[in-house]
């Protein structure tokens, strides 16, 4: 009984401080501060300071901003732009045109960044004038874009990945492991997408684009290996146990700088600029986080946890069941709170549950960030869908409905991991 009161109060707190506005970090520190108050006798202020210094002290963490100001570096030069140019003249050639370069670029862009609002703007900012100059219909290029800037939330460096690793205490090297198959499986089904809508949509194609010659095509490639060479320094690195996820962050800084530097389209303003766009969504994240670690303390001392992995081990689910249960709860979840924030928000009380039914916690990992990718292009809080919003000027309904087939898309990635769980566990089994 104790523990039902409990759920109550935590819910009622959350709920009336975050339809308050109140920062989400702030949010959770004072549903703890609550909790502490009301179901232990240990003061709340010296367990909040100790906590938070715990939890923001990770030197695993130090990997975040690292790779945040990584993203903000090539986004804010001309790198960006240049991947673009050179991944175009490979896409014309399959069905579907250059709808694929919304894909392609995402992907690749993904693999440096780990942010889908990042990835997402960059791509879209050379994409969208292009492919409506093109005549590509409007809801396919907003689209297949919405859909596929999510790939940055699952593709390594993934900031979501990161906060799930610190909070459940797992390599952060395995995690980013285990979303490399899965993350080209799912940028494979949006572009099978793409291709299916080239043939059943005959009258919505645009003009062919002239051919152009491999060798014309091999040259413009050399656009591509700055940011490629990046990308295998990143991940090679730590696929072969040279370094650490966090080694590997400031390897992708340094390789960034430089790039960006021999490029010429590294300055003063474009350092300090991306300094500061990487410092305050460090600073967002870290909030959040330290928010989490005091509010799994005061959880933990209600019982509250244990109590709900106890009850979900006496209704003999199985993982099957248990996993459709969780996807519906945080697609709910994510319309309401943005992937990082439902992750730290549940991982107290979905670990223990997890655990106990014996899932795999590497395979839930990529799971759930499969889940939250939805929240990125679902109403009312798809953040994918304000920045979208902001650069096409459409509103939030049109675009949502032109992201449904890749929300959809994402479900069909959910059974293909249900059914084939070795393509999240199979790389990092054998990542040295």
């Amino acid at each position: 009984m104790t523990e039902l009161y409990a759920t109550i109060i935590f819910l009622f707190v959350l709920f009336a401080l975050l339809g308050s506005s109140v920062w989400v970090g702030l949010a959770l520190v004072g549903v703890a501060w609550v909790g502490m108050t009301l179901f232990t006798s240990r003061p709340p202020g010296d367990a909040m300071i100790t906590t938070i210094w715990t939890g923001a002290s990770s030197w695993t963490l130090t990997a975040l901003p690292l790779f945040i100001w990584m993203g903000e570096i090539l986004y804010r030069t001309r790198l960006s732009e240049d991947m673009f140019r050179g991944l175009s003249p490979w896409m014309r050639w399959l069905p579907g045109g250059l709808l694929h370069t919304n894909i392609a670029g995402c992907t690749l862009f993904a693999a440096v960044s780990g942010s889908s609002a990042a990835t997402l703007t960059t791509v879209g900012k050379m994409s969208i004038p292009e492919l409506r100059r093109r005549g590509y219909p409007e809801y396919m290029i907003i689209g297949t874009l919405a859909g596929a800037a999510t790939l940055g939330l699952m593709i390594p460096p993934s900031l979501t990945l990161i906060v799930y690793g610190v909070t459940i205490n797992e390599s952060i090297t395995k995690l980013f492991m285990a979303g490399v198959i899965p993350g080209l499986v799912l940028a494979g089904l949006f572009m099978t997408y793409i291709i299916g809508w080239y043939y059943v949509k005959r009258d919505q194609r645009p003009e062919p684009t002239p051919a152009i010659s491999l060798k014309h095509m091999l040259y413009e490639s050399r656009f591509l290996l700055p940011v490629i060479g990046l990308v295998i320094a990143v991940i090679g690195s730590m696929y072969f146990g040279w370094a650490t996820a966090t080694e590997a962050a400031s390897v992708g800084v340094v390789g960034a700088l430089t790039l960006a530097a021999a490029q010429g389209s590294l300055n003063w303003s474009t350092f300090t600029q991306s300094l500061m766009g990487a410092t305050r969504t460090s600073a967002m994240v870290a909030l959040i986080l330290m928010g989490a670690a005091f509010l799994s303390l005061s959880m933990g001392f209600t019982g509250l946890p244990r109590a709900l992995a106890g009850w979900i081990g006496e209704q003999n689910l199985s993982p099957l069941v248990l996993i459709a249960a969780l996807t519906i709860f945080y697609i709910i979840l994510g319309m309401f709170l943005d992937g990082i924030s439902s992750v730290v928000l549940t991982m107290a009380i979905v670990e223990p549950m997890i655990r106990q039914a014996g899932i795999d916690v590497i395979w839930f990992g990529i799971f759930i960030v499969v889940v939250v990718e939805m929240a990125q292009v679902t109403p009312p809080i798809g953040f994918n869908l304000f920045v979208l919003q902001g650069m096409t000027k459409h509103e939030i309904g049109y675009i949502a409905k032109t992201a449904l087939p890749m929300v959809a898309l994402m479900l069909v990635m959910v059974m293909i991991l249900v059914i084939w769980p070795e393509l999240a566990t199979w790389l990092p089994n054998n990542t040295k």
